[in-house]
């Protein structure tokens, strides 16, 4: 009679876990693929980029093959895909990354206190600065901001809250689509045009390069925000309906405070969107070499007009010093741009709802 409490042998019992690569397997063929392409490019006589597309197709197909051999044909198809979307990702870091370093290896040169705290007013060649530009692009931006972020936080309280089904919401929504498609020189004409009919023909304003990148910047605002507002449960709406709380307070008090970040988080991209715009301002705000702090008076410079000023400047005995004044700024505004992001999530994350616990 078998005895049915005896235990199965070790080498009738089923394996606790299936075959798989070593944990150092991807590392491994990585090695490999970089090797063999280094080898492959010394022997044809090729550069660097040829070496890392050929260490690419080596790591593409031999780890799949590896992966087959020892784990299966489902473990296989998954390091395809892993491989496939991690190569994507790197490709689309490249035109970034390169950007950043030319960026900072071409502009950090420049970089000092006489850059900062000069303008380039009697200033042929050196010892000419980004001050008059750098006042000019915040004071610009700042009131672009001021119009545009209203404009575009009520109109999206408005699409979300109470155009529900309403006709004059889908004409709303119409032509906030039709902004977001409008070439920015369009709205620098456009800026212009306004302010000739009340100034007179050859104006040149920085309110009106305000007004231009609002005109840009009030699509941005909208369409964010009012995706932010539509992920607002309406379970907490409801919740202070049922309390007796009217309407415009559940908005203000509920609503915008629980979108607050992401609001924020779109707003600050509409902010880096127009900071380096050119077109309208060249228009309608002018470029001088002069501080000019007062928007409501003469030309305004702005960093981007700056630059393009900076490497249009004719062939000539300083060519290589406005190349220089070029990169510097560039580097100057990217960081501002960077600067803008940060600030973002830290008003995002102070003024986010706190969960409980």
């Amino acid at each position: 009679m078998t005895d049915l409490t005896t235990t199965p042998s070790t080498s009738d019992a089923l394996p606790l876990q299936a075959p798989s690569l070593p944990r150092y397997g991807t590392i491994a063929a990585i090695v490999f693929a970089i090797a063999v392409g280094a080898l492959v490019s010394m022997v044809i006589g090729a550069g660097y980029v040829a070496a890392l597309v050929i260490a690419w197709l080596v790591l593409v197909v031999a780890l799949p093959l590896w992966s087959l051999a020892v784990e299966g044909g489902r473990k296989a198809v998954d390091r395809v895909a892993t491989l496939l979307i991690w190569s994507t990702f790197g490709l689309a870091m490249i035109p970034l990354v390169s950007l950043i370093y030319t960026v900072i290896s071409k502009g950090s040169g420049i970089l000092s206190g006489q850059f900062f705290n000069n303008s380039m007013r009697n200033v042929l060649g050196e010892g000419g600065g980004i001050y008059h530009a750098i006042f000019g692009t915040l004071i610009v931006t700042a009131l672009a901001a001021a119009i545009s972020v209203p404009i575009g936080i009520l109109t999206a309280i408005y699409l979300v809250e109470y155009g529900k089904g309403k006709k004059l919401a889908r004409v709303i929504t119409f032509l906030v689509d039709v902004m977001t498609g409008i070439p920015s020189i369009v709205a620098g004409l456009f800026a212009y045009a306004l302010f000739v009919l009340i100034f007179g023909p050859g104006v040149r304003l920085g309110i009106g390069g305000s007004v231009a990148l609002s005109v840009l910047m009030i699509p941005i605002v909208v369409r964010s925000s009012e995706e932010m507002l539509k992920l607002v449960p309406d379970e907490l709406r409801e919740a202070s309906y049922a309390l007796g709380v009217p309407k415009w307070r559940t908005i203000v008090k509920v609503v915008v405070p629980t979108a607050i970040a992401g609001i924020v988080t779109g707003v600050t991209l509409a902010i880096a969107r127009v900071a380096g715009e050119t077109a309208p301002l060249l228009i309608i705000a002018g470029f001088t070499t002069d501080t000019n702090l007062n928007p409501f008076s003469d030309r305004m410079t702005t960093l981007p007009v700056y630059i393009f000023q900076s490497i249009a400047s004719p062939p000539g005995l300083y060519r290589q010093e406005y190349e220089d004044y070029a990169w510097g700024a560039a580097l100057t505004l990217v960081t501002i741009v960077m600067l803008l992001n940060v600030l973002a999530r830290v008003i995002g994350a102070v003024f986010a709802p706190k969960s409980g616990r």
